[in-house]
């Protein structure tokens, strides 16, 4: 039997590479770990149903993705008031006295813009989507000294809400929301993707290529698959490139943490991670 019972929320997760990150930290670390993947609709259930079904199953904690993480912020009790502040919670712990939430998006975006770009200010940011992961990087934009952002989103109301927390937290932060991606992208240094477009059975890009002159950064929160349209545009324009994969691996990295109760060693994670996909895509 698993030492630990973990599982996804999510739509649109065949693909997601949550279960082997979790099993591979559990075999670095001497835990076992059941990590499953739940769909509401290939269950049969509505989003309240699977989540009620994962605290009466015995699961330790749950990560939640795309359209549920602010979904399930009623669910959970919010300690952290930076989390309360941009609404949106992506991990899940089933203690005895009730569900708590966290954002591993927020500090795992951190993590990898850090990693990519050092200690450089994101400068000028226009980002495309204001829902729960845009949430998690626009606060964490403003942890790393944005100077600007611009919010590309086609339900305005939603992003002048975030605009609106925005200015909370840095009364000095300039926000302006727009549902024009040439107005966004106009003068911006960083180009950001918060949105499923582009991801295994959403086509298109967010931004088009024509869009990223003058620009010298791009994120894409999408990582199935790695290489999407809006990446593989940002490099032929010779834009430094921070992938989907960076934040699923430090999201995954930080919600191993927090359902465990134990650090891991983040090289090791990552060269398990590699080694695994060399193995799956040798056959």
């Amino acid at each position: 039997m698993p030492n630990l019972q973990l599982g996804l929320i999510g739509d649109n997760i065949v693909r997601s590479k949550a279960p082997l990150l979790h099993r591979l930290a559990g075999e670095l670390t001497g835990i076992g770990v059941r990590y499953d993947r739940l769909i509401p609709k290939a269950l049969g259930k509505d989003f309240d149903a699977v989540f009620e079904s994962c605290i009466s199953g015995g699961f330790r904690g749950i990560n939640v993705t795309y359209p549920y993480k602010e979904r399930v912020v009623p669910k959970v009790r919010i300690e952290d008031p930076l989390v309360r502040a941009l609404g949106a919670v992506n991990t899940v712990v089933f203690d005895p006295d009730g569900a708590r939430g966290h954002n591993t998006d927020h500090s795992g975006f951190i993590a990898a813009y850090r990693n990519i770009a050092g200690g450089a200010a994101p400068g000028v940011v226009c980002m495309v989507g204001a829902g729960g992961v845009g949430k998690a990087v626009a606060f964490g934009l403003v942890a790393l000294g944005l100077e600007e952002l611009r919010l590309v989103e086609c339900d305005l109301p939603k992003a002048e809400a975030l605009a609106a927390a925005l200015r909370a937290e840095d009364k000095k932060l300039r926000v302006t929301v727009t549902g024009d991606p040439a107005a966004g992208a106009s003068g911006a240094r960083g180009l950001i993707n918060c949105t499923p477009v582009g991801m295994v059975g959403y086509g298109g890009t967010p931004v088009p290529r024509e869009l990223m002159k003058g620009a010298s950064w791009v994120f894409d929160a999408v990582y199935t698959p790695i290489d999407t349209p809006f990446l593989n545009d940002a490099q032929a324009e010779g834009l430094t490139i921070i992938s989907g994969y960076e934040l699923f691996f430090y999201q995954g990295l930080h919600a191993w943490e927090i359902f465990s109760g134990t650090p891991i060693e983040e090289a090791a994670l990552r060269r398990a991670l590699a080694e695994a996909d060399t193995v799956d895509a040798t056959g």
